[in-house]
């Protein structure tokens, strides 16, 4: 098992960053470069929060054996001999090899390689990348030169920084720097920043998710906060639609305006097909291509207006692409939320919706979870699995926000992270420690990352669900999460006393603490910063248990969820307003569908076998009928025929003039000779006298 387990972990990893990256990105319309960054970054970091136990493992492994060899026999027998009294013993000492062992060597190539990756990605690839997927240029030359204007200030600071440090360095004559300092204190910068973001989104993350569980228990506030969401929505939507229809209109007038023949005309060309179908269509009836540009002096856009124009096309058309599929998802919850409302004083215990869902559902699907074990799950056992699942949650953040208070403490540890791997050291149970350390660095990892999932900064940064994220905020969210694993995976083995800089022990470090190196070089970044900082998520998680950025927020005019303001409570009112509104429409709809197929249905088969009787059962008098009718049509077919083959004879030879003082008058002169048939037995003529009386 040498080795397999890394390998494992590294498949999954790849695929659960694959299949996170579907869910919020668009493979099919969405650049491949973008979606290559985005699932690197994403998979980067991924796999530092997964491996991470392995290396804590292996590390209390190669301690184990480096003290049993320095160590003499007797003491070795008696360890043995204690170790032998708490648990079995596959060899004759405990350093047994762990099921995942990985062997030496491998580890720091692989971190080193990891993380200068990472590394290499947020701070240099992605922003170019964001630029360039933002950019309106026409061609990858454009799009490259204005990517690197926009990131000339982003890294023009980064040298100015360090172009400064290195004057400071070579002034100083007490300071001599190798590469090895140099390259920590760059690990130190950028650890500092994101250890900086990264107590800010974790205590908001530590709150926010366990509240969020025991608030998806309540029917009515799930109900109220969806109503709510669905007025926000509508008035953002709307806003889409406005900025759209501007946006649309200032193409139409360049498409008027630039003709087939402009130089620019290419790139109109390349705006229109970022249009929606439907303008595209309407641009393309109105548009024409037969007037020279150069016959009328008009004043036409510049390329560089054209590059603005563009992007605004492309930010326009995905904004309202996103919020009509973002108004659908949000109807199907508040439907689903109304019938779960209703199903609950429900006395067959089968769940009845309201309408059904238009994709066919899976048949095993079907058997297992069927209307009554829809019922029981939705009305009576999800609520209080939700409460559990609060609750155990609760009591991970209390331990989280403990441990980051008193971490720094070794005699005696206080921190409960460091004490439970220091139990399970003690017996070197390496698949409890693996578990602790997963189950740790995951809850951590999540109350940082749903974070960024969820945060939002206007309409520049939003990752929004079913394929709806942009490739600016795809790119975005690559940067936070190669920022913020790196300072989470040492403040993790701060909490569980796995680095040497925290527990001042002379013991091996991991493997990855031996990459960060030694940050005594900065001492007051290891000792001060480092060890305080963290303490300030206490502040942070008070802060957000009593929605203090929610009520600032609203202050400032951004409308929040808040039960207790009148703001919110308009909102609910007009978003339940507008589901009834949606719901009454889609009833409308299906009713209509049902009633067309009952008719077709009922009245379809009848209707086919009464016009089979009446071609059997027929009359006399109708027989007569029906041949003359017959002969009528008939006739009106042959004429028509005759009509058209006269039509072409007439394309052969010229046709002969009208007269006007003939005794009839038809439109067609070769149909002059036979005329039209009355019932009263006379041909349709018309004089000329008749035509010429008012004259």
């Amino acid at each position: 098992m040498s080795g397999a387990a890394l390998g494992l972990e590294i498949v999954f990893v790849f695929f659960l960053a694959l299949f996170l990256l579907h869910r919020y990105g668009d493979f099919k319309k969405q650049h491949r470069l973008v979606i290559v960054g985005t699932l690197l970054a994403w998979y980067l970091c991924f796999l530092i929060v997964f491996i991470l136990p392995l290396d804590v493992s292996t590390t209390i492994y190669n301690r184990c054996k480096h003290a049993a060899a320095n160590s003499s026999p007797t003491e070795s027998s008696n360890i043995t001999g204690l170790y032998a009294a708490a648990t079995p013993v596959p060899s004759q000492h405990p350093c047994f090899k762990p099921w995942s062992y990985i062997p030496d060597g491998i580890m720091p190539i692989f971190w080193r390689v990891v993380y200068w990756t990472s590394q290499f990605l947020t701070w240099i690839l992605l922003p170019f990348m964001q630029s360039y997927a933002r950019s309106g240029g026409f061609s990858i030359t454009g799009k490259i030169k204005t990517a690197l204007i926009e990131n000339a200030i982003y890294y023009g600071t980064y040298l100015l920084i360090f172009g400064a440090f290195l004057i400071y360095v070579a002034v100083n004559p007490h300071l001599h720097l190798e590469w090895n300092q140099l390259q920590t204190i760059g690990i130190a910068a950028a650890n500092t920043w994101g250890l900086f973001l990264l107590v800010l989104l974790l205590g908001y993350g530590l709150v926010e998710i366990p509240r969020s569980y025991w608030n998806g228990a309540k029917r009515g506030y799930l109900l109220m906060k969806t109503y709510f969401k669905a007025a926000k929505l509508m008035t953002e939507k709307a806003d889409a639609e406005e900025t759209l229809e501007d946006v649309m209109e200032e193409v139409r007038k360049v498409n008027e305006s630039i003709k087939y023949n402009h130089p620019l005309r290419k790139c109109v060309d390349t705006i229109l097909k970022k249009c929606p179908i439907e303008y595209q269509e309407k641009m393309g009836r109105n548009m024409d291509d037969y007037e020279d540009f150069d016959e009328k002096h008009n004043t036409y856009p510049s390329e560089k207006s054209l590059v603005k124009l563009h992007k605004q096309v492309i930010y326009s058309v995905q904004r309202h692409r996103r919020t009509q599929v973002q108004w659908q998802i949000l109807l199907e919850q508040a439907f689903y939320l109304e019938d779960v409302a209703k199903n609950e004083t429900s006395a067959t215990c089968q769940f009845v919706h309201t309408f059904q869902s238009p994709e066919p559902e899976n048949r095993f699907i079907q058997y297992f979870y069927n209307p009554t074990v829809e019922w029981y799950w939705e009305c009576l056992l999800r609520p209080w699995f939700y409460r559990v699942l609060a609750v155990v949650l609760s009591i991970f953040s209390v331990i989280v926000v403990w441990s980051e208070c008193t971490f720094f403490s070794t005699t005696p540890v206080l921190s409960l992270f460091a004490v439970f791997i220091q139990l399970a050291e003690k017996t070197y149970n390496y698949i409890y420690i693996e578990i602790a350390c997963f189950l740790s660095i995951f809850f951590l990892s999540i109350c940082v990352y749903s974070t960024v999932f969820r945060i939002r900064v206007f309409n520049y940064y939003y990752l929004a669900s079913h394929h709806q994220t942009d490739a600016y905020s795809l790119l975005f969210s690559g940067m936070l999460f190669c920022r913020l694993t790196p300072p989470l995976c040492l403040n993790f083995l701060g909490l569980t006393h796995m680095d040497s800089s925290i527990s001042h022990q002379n013991t091996q470090p991991t493997a990855y603490t031996s990459i960060m190196g030694s940050m005594k070089v900065l001492s007051f970044i290891a000792d001060g910063f480092y060890i305080y900082y963290p303490m300030l998520v206490v502040i942070l998680c008070i802060a957000t248990y009593f929605s203090l950025g929610t009520r600032c927020l609203n202050l400032l005019g951004f409308q929040q969820f808040m039960g207790d303001n009148d703001m919110t409570s308009d909102l609910v009112d007009e978003g339940k307003e507008l589901i009834r509104r949606e719901k009454r429409k889609r009833q409308r709809q299906e009713e209509g569908e049902s009633r067309r197929r009952e008719w077709k249905e009922r009245y379809g088969h009848s209707r086919e076998d009464s016009t089979r009787n009446r071609n059997v059962h027929i009359d006399p008098k109708e027989s007569n009928f029906s041949d003359i009718s017959t002969n009528r049509s008939a006739s009106k077919y042959t004429r028509a025929n005759n009509r058209t083959e006269r039509d072409r004879i007439e394309l052969l030879q010229d046709a002969e003039p009208l007269d006007f003082n003939a005794e009839t008058f038809t439109d067609d002169p070769l149909e002059s000779e036979s005329g039209r048939y009355q019932p009263g037995g006379r041909y349709l003529s018309m004089s000329r006298s008749r035509i010429f009386d008012d004259v």
